[in-house]
């Protein structure tokens, strides 16, 4: 039969992860002190490192959750437009370089300098 499922109380896993980011005993004795494999003790430790002791309520949990897919989004959104920035870049300096020496001549953008 298939062993269930522990599941650890917020309190717990706060105590635990402020025990191992002290440095006071090692992940190993804190985790055979308390039957806890120690990758768990130390992703709880990066938990509580990166959110704080709300990372292990489930209103808290679920913050961080969202707060981390908007964070993925924002980036995703930031590249995208930094693309659009280096397309228009690559198209457009002929133009720019026009405008600007329209503008330092003092020309409105329908006037065009004389021929010579």
């Amino acid at each position: 039969m298939s062993k269930k499922r522990t599941r650890y109380s917020a309190q717990l896993k706060f105590q635990l992860a402020m025990e191992a980011a002290k440095g006071i005993k090692t992940i190993n004795e804190l985790a055979s002190e308390h039957g806890v494999h120690p990758t768990q003790i130390s992703e709880w430790k990066r938990q509580l490192l990166d959110a704080g002791d709300t990372c292990f309520n489930r209103d808290g949990a679920r913050h961080y959750r969202e707060q981390q897919a908007q964070e993925v989004e924002l980036y995703e959104h930031i590249g995208r437009l930094k693309m659009e920035l280096e397309w228009l870049k690559k198209k457009l300096p002929d133009s720019v370089k026009a405008k600007r020496n329209d503008d330092r001549l003092g020309l409105s953008p329908h006037q065009h300098p004389p021929s010579m």
